[in-house]
């Protein structure tokens, strides 16, 4: 058995793995950048090792200094985790030749399917199904651009090296294939130093499924189920829940069959996920399922698996790393109710989404602790900062219900929608909170019908609207009235359609002994008027006190309310300037100065926390000042070009 762990990760999963290592008598060692100095897996751990700066390619990446660290510390075994290094065959075989136990599958194994046009034909080999595509030598333009025309718009360009969605870009039409290529290379050279790509049909009504597999040194297969992860935005996956939605006993058990197949093929030993791509346009049918590729590493959605099935993945990871059989055999796992995990980001999805850097100065879920149907992993705390650096992720929030006749599914959306809409409160930072309860609320999803495009098609419906009921005005005003005395209306429990299981919250004073009706309140310092109500009856809504006002918490909405305008102490740019919305690198610049541009036309792409963003003309123009070029470091804020109107 393991009897010291380094995890080489950071964040949520470090956290998570602590957990069971603690639980399992195992010591366990942290390892952190600068960045992350006062992190809190770096306190939850039993030591800590400093490796490096914060960019990841001076400390998390870089893994002689991992190593290095698992030897200064005693440790006898390392763990991946999830990103980074943990698909990673080099390193793998570098802590195995370390003489220190590797917490995953073998080196062979990752590097079979760590290249997609490889593990593509050997899957064929192995009886398993795959998409139509081209996974040939031949990476020149001319090539890919003919076999994409062969296979036919809309085509699915994919890094052979890629993941966790980078290095994917849907193709339309013939016209876009070359700037979509090249985007796609650029983009994988950066995240996996190969650029090499392979094409794929791309199917209509996608669903996107997968299957928990598991192995062991002593030739024992077997699966955990299926997962549905369909509700994605750009490839990245948003919200994920097991077991899928519409799948009948024949489908999953062709599906996990053929996912036991594929790690066979492959020797595997560990955790992996084997993700299939399904046409469901005319629902989910075994023949219309095909492979896309194999995750070699613990999944980011791997709780939603261990709710239904009662088993710890983290320990199964250790105890085969040991050297053990896998604990339980096909016949004893079984799936039990429903779990559905949202991701909840500091990101801002009225900006694009873009990631929100600061202090949480507010990060409370007091009224989840102790909850049997929720469970909330994370890596922050009250307090803590999100940084530039990493995966904004704030917290991984996951229900499960067993209900009875069938409605386990519609139990745990009732369970995480209160979850996010007011039970867990987050302030400092923009969050995707709103936008994640209003997807729960789509008919799409509700019906079980979503596909990999539902986001993307619902667009802007997603978005919050800001608004706050009359009621939940009036509790806020009541709480700024009377800070000191008065009870903070908040929700005690969690929702359940169609009953909800919250105590109300009487707070108030009577109309007619009140000198007026409303009183101005200050929403994020914008003027609103707030009713005085006798009575305060409040469901799903949390009000908090903070410096200088209250935080109101509702559908997933904060809100700052105060009795006076507060300034906010930002400028506003002139609005031709275009600004860093973050701290990045500049990886293209497609104008010069004195270039004329229109609305929408790209001006240059930003690279930040491992995304692209594009920064686009906000009107017809002249470029007149660019004050950058391809690989500038820039600040949040600093002006990159200016555009002057036509006409100006």
């Amino acid at each position: 058995m393991i009897h010291k762990l380094l995890i080489a990760n950071r964040g949520e999963i470090a956290c998570r793995i602590i957990r069971t290592a603690r639980a399992m008598g195992i010591a366990t060692v942290a390892v952190y950048s600068d960045a992350d100095a006062k992190a809190l897996h770096v306190r939850q751990a039993d030591e800590a090792v400093h490796i490096g700066a914060s960019p990841a390619a001076e400390s998390y990446l870089v893994g002689d200094k991992i190593i290095a660290a698992a030897r200064e510390t005693g440790a006898d075994a390392i763990h991946p985790g999830y990103g980074f290094l943990s698909e990673n065959a080099g390193f793998a075989q570098a802590v195995i030749d370390a003489g220190l136990i590797w917490v995953g599958p073998r080196p062979s194994s990752i590097e079979a399917m760590g290249l997609k046009d490889a593990a593509k034909k050997l899957m064929r080999a192995a009886g398993v199904p795959v998409t139509p595509g081209y996974e040939g030598e031949d990476q020149s333009v001319e090539r890919l651009k003919a076999e994409a025309d062969a296979i036919g718009y809309p085509v699915l360009i994919k890094a052979v090296a890629g993941g966790g969605g980078k290095g994917m870009r849907k193709v339309d039409a013939p016209a876009d294939f070359e700037a979509m290529l090249e985007s796609c290379r650029r983009e994988a050279k950066a995240s996996f130093s190969n650029d090499e790509v392979l094409l794929e049909k791309w199917i209509t009504s996608p669903r996107h499924i997968e299957v928990q597999v598991f192995g062991d040194a002593h030739g024992n297969v077997v699966h955990l189920f299926e997962r549905d992860c369909s509700l994605q935005r750009r490839h990245q996956k948003v919200i994920e829940e097991a077991p899928a939605p519409g799948m009948d006993a024949a489908t999953r058990e062709a599906i996990c069959a053929a996912a036991v197949r594929a790690a066979k093929a492959v020797d595997y030993e560990g955790a992996g996920t084997i993700e299939f791509i399904a046409d469901a346009s005319e629902g989910l049918r075994a023949d219309r399922i095909f492979f896309m590729e194999m995750n070699t590493r613990l999944q980011v959605e791997h709780p939603v698996t261990e709710e239904i099935t009662g088993v710890d993945l983290v320990e199964w990871q250790l105890r085969v790393a040991s050297g053990e059989a896998v604990p339980l055999q096909q016949e004893e796992l079984s799936i039990n109710g429903h779990a559905i995990e949202a991701r909840l980001y500091a990101e801002d999805p009225a900006k694009g989404f873009l990631p929100s850097t600061g202090k949480l100065q507010i990060f409370r879920f007091d009224d989840l602790q102790g909850s049997a149907n929720i469970r909330l992993d994370t890596g922050v705390e009250e307090g803590g900062t999100i940084t530039p650096y990493y995966d904004p992720m704030i917290a991984k929030v996951i229900a499960h219900d067993a209900l009875p006749d069938g409605h386990s599914r519609a139990g745990a959306i009732g369970q995480l929608h209160s979850a996010l809409g007011s039970l867990l409160r987050v302030h400092g930072v923009r969050t995707n909170a709103a936008f994640l309860v209003r997807l729960l609320d789509a008919a799409p999803f509700r019906e079980g019908t979503m596909t990999t495009g539902t986001i993307e098609a619902l667009g802007d419906s997603l978005l919050e609207t800001g608004i706050l009921s009359n009621m939940t005005l009036a509790a806020a005003a009541k709480a700024l009235s009377e800070p000191a005395t008065a009870p903070l209306p908040r929700s005690r429990g969690l929702a359940v359609p169609p009953k909800v299981r919250s105590v109300p919250f009487q707070v108030g004073f009577r109309l007619n002994t009140s000198p007026r009706e409303h009183v101005t309140l200050y929403l994020d310092g914008e003027p609103t008027e707030a009713p005085l109500a006798d009575q305060i009856i409040l469901t799903n809504t949390a009000i908090d006190l903070i410096a200088g006002g209250v935080l109101v918490t509702a559908q997933g909405t904060g809100r700052v309310a105060s009795l006076r305008a507060e300034g906010t102490g930002h400028h506003s740019a002139h609005d031709g300037d275009i600004l860093a919305p973050m701290p990045g690198k500049v990886i293209a610049v497609d104008v010069a100065e004195g270039d004329t541009v229109t609305a929408g036309q790209r001006l240059l792409v930003l690279e930040a926390m491992k995304m692209e963003h594009a920064l686009t003309a906000p009107f017809d123009g002249t470029v007149t000042a660019l004050s950058v070029s391809a690989g500038s470091q820039v600040q949040v804020e600093a002006v990159l070009a200016v555009v002057e109107a036509a006409g100006d």
